[in-house]
């Protein structure tokens, strides 16, 4: 299997890039075949642009400025999406990268109709997203409704791919988690990722 493995953190030695690594390790070990796409080491700019923008509803949409990363999501079989949540939500470079690249045309087709946009990305058959929150299991989950998981599950997989995979691994009150914790996360990580 072909994996997209996208990266969202800015800093090179943060856990989210051990997470990434061991991922990545994990997944060529098994055969895997695994394109590293890390947002930030890229230059990827989260911003949609008046072109982008304008063209959004056109037949023609205007991808130009990020077919790069467009052709790398259309060749591959699964998606792993590394990152950190902020404020209940994702590094505002991983929206802005599906804001730009699950896109008219790529992710989804419009409904000429006006209903439900048509799902495209037929190719995904895998998405998985490997995660930190910094606050506990209780806030995310019963307080907040985890809004993450929702979004990228009933939203983004939901509306762009059809019978995936997809599973959601956080560690959760990351910013109190023990070298042992993160250890424990990262063994998990690794037998769940060598299953793939």
């Amino acid at each position: 299997m072909r994996i997209l493995l996208v990266l969202a953190h800015p800093l090179e030695d943060s856990f989210a890039a051990s997470v990434a690594g061991l991922a990545r390790e994990t997944l060529e070990a098994s055969g895997h075949t695994v394109d590293l796409l890390d947002l930030y080491r890229e230059g990827f700019d989260p911003r949609l642009t008046i072109a982008e923008r304008g063209s959004y509803f056109d037949e023609n949409y205007d991808a130009a400025a990020v077919s790069g990363w467009i052709a790398r999501l259309e060749a591959a079989d699964g998606l792993m999406l590394v990152f950190p949540q902020w404020w209940f939500n994702f590094p505002a470079i991983l929206k802005g990268f599906f804001d730009r690249v699950f896109a008219p045309g790529t992710a989804f087709d419009h409904d000429p109709a006006g209903g439900r946009i048509i799902p495209r990305l037929g190719n995904i058959r895998l998405f998985w997203a490997l995660t930190t929150t910094g606050s506990p299991w209780w806030v995310v989950h019963l307080y907040m409704g985890n809004p993450v998981r929702r979004l990228l599950k009933r939203g983004i997989a939901g509306f762009c791919a059809k019978g995936l995979d997809f599973r959601m691994i956080s560690l959760h009150d990351m910013d109190r988690a023990s070298a042992a914790k993160r250890k424990r996360h990262l063994e998990r990580v690794r037998a769940l990722v060598s299953r793939i």
